[in-house]
């Protein structure tokens, strides 16, 4: 895909208010009516007087709290701009109607999770569910999604561990639950580019838990170890830990023996951060870090101090990605730099995959015949093709472009490249890209390195 013609300014639209009910609520700011993405927002979901039709609501669930409160940090931002763009309405199924946005805390737990998204089904019988943040928020809300028939669309979370895990098969799938997001056949590319970046001894320590996406990446025919293998690097597994582990001796013990200069997991911040304190105790010091999850958010590098230098990760979505949004027109610069604008915040990568989330929606809503009706939803969830600031997603016909594929029913994938965070100038760290093998449209901002000695 070429990329498209960047805006010169940001737009006021994601300079909105955060709705005071979320924990990370921000200061009250005007919002500027006739801002360029409002209009153009205003003109694409429709503005005539409300017809007597019930409101529509969206119920949108993700960790706000917990171990995984770092995927939740855009959350507040993206839904007060996605509110002050419907907060005239939506057209669809040849009227206007009013639009409800409920928002749900995880808490970053899988029986919270399916707790919350069944009251938004049962309770407040929202029309569509929303949810990302990992396979642990991902699945308990689909599977509730799935077993009351509601439309669902997700991300944030390895297509192969949504899909597989919650029991899908290819000849089958699933009803009412649709996701966009990478999966393991292209992490896995991805990683072992990143590993040749720096010379090495080839040999790569697993740190994986016993969950969902642990037992994903370390499978030996989906996960990462063929992949690693095939491109020459010897691949040293000491086996899952409990997710209530704190005690890492055994694994830094058998990384130290086999002399694993490479490490590669996908843990929670607080599992890593355990992991990485008592390795440098411990004397374990690689030459390349690779971990997903725990890496993907500045706020949680942050936290590592001067430990988090020259870690590295793989990198869904930039500022600098070629694409833009279907609701306001934004690029992702525009919408990263309004992001930090307001918040004073560092952009994530969430950040955009969340506006997608609601980019989608509002389209399916605008398509839908009759949005009273699951089954009329649904079938306009299946029949999406929309360019979206995270790229293409659709989840059936031709390919939008060479990038999107679509590798099972029910599920769309997404791009991804190679980074590492280095020492920044305005942020103690920024996430730079190091390898675009897998999506060359994003441009290289510099060669790995490697961690300090």
């Amino acid at each position: 895909m070429e990329p498209k013609k960047r805006q010169n300014t940001i737009p006021e639209a994601c300079l909105g208010e955060v709705h005071q009910s979320t924990k990370r609520s921000i200061s009250r700011r005007k919002f500027v009516q006739t801002s360029a993405s409002v209009v153009a927002a205003g003109a694409l979901l429709g503005k005539r007087a409300f017809a007597a039709n019930r409101l529509l609501k969206i119920g949108y669930v993700s960790p706000e709290t917990g171990g995984l409160a770092p995927f939740g940090e855009s959350d507040a931002f993206v839904i007060d701009g996605i509110r002050k763009i419907v907060q005239d309405g939506i057209q669809t199924g040849g009227t206007t109607r009013q639009v409800r946005i409920l928002v749900r805390d995880s808490q970053s737990s899988t029986n919270r999770c399916a707790e919350v998204t069944s009251s938004l089904i049962k309770a407040d019988k929202v029309d569509m569910v929303l949810v990302a943040g990992s396979t642990d928020t991902v699945n308990p809300a689909a599977n509730q999604c799935e077993i009351n028939q509601v439309p669902c669309l997700s991300t944030d979370a390895p297509w192969q561990a949504v899909y597989f895990g919650r029991g899908g098969t290819p000849d089958k799938g699933f009803d009412w639950t649709y996701h966009f997001f990478w999966g393991t056949e292209t992490i896995s590319l991805v990683m072992a580019d990143i590993f040749e970046g720096v010379p090495t001894n080839k040999v790569v320590g697993m740190l994986l838990a016993n969950d969902a996406e642990g037992n994903l990446f370390s499978d030996p025919v989906k996960g990462c170890p063929p992949v690693f293998e095939a491109r020459g690097f010897k691949v040293i597994d000491p086996g899952r830990f409990p997710m209530n582990t704190t005690d890492f001796s055994a694994e830094i013990s058998w990384f130290k023996k086999v002399n694993a200069e490479i490490l590669y997991g996908s843990n929670t911040l607080p599992i890593f951060s355990a992991f990485w304190g008592q390795a440098e105790q411990q004397g374990y010091r690689p030459k390349i870090v690779g971990m997903n999850k725990a890496l993907l958010m500045p706020s949680a590098v942050n936290l590592l101090g001067r430990r988090g230098k020259n870690l590295s990760t793989e990198v869904w979505w930039t500022p600098n990605h070629p694409f833009e949004s279907s609701l306001t027109g934004e690029t992702p610069g525009l919408l990263c730099g309004a992001y930090e604008a307001v918040t004073k915040r560092q952009w994530i990568q969430a950040l955009g995959f969340r506006h997608a989330l609601f980019e989608i929606a509002m389209d399916v809503f605008n398509r839908a015949q009759n949005p009273e009706s699951a089954a009329s939803v649904i079938e306009a969830v299946r029949a999406t093709r929309l360019d979206t600031i995270v790229g293409p997603i659709q989840w059936q016909g031709p390919p939008l472009n060479e990038w999107t594929q679509m590798p099972v029913k029910n599920v769309c994938t997404t791009p991804m490249v190679g980074g590492q965070w280095v020492p920044g100038k305005k942020w103690m760290y920024d996430l730079v890209v190091t390898d675009n093998r897998r999506y060359p449209p994003i441009p290289v901002q510099r060669k790995m390195e490697p961690l300090p000695a």
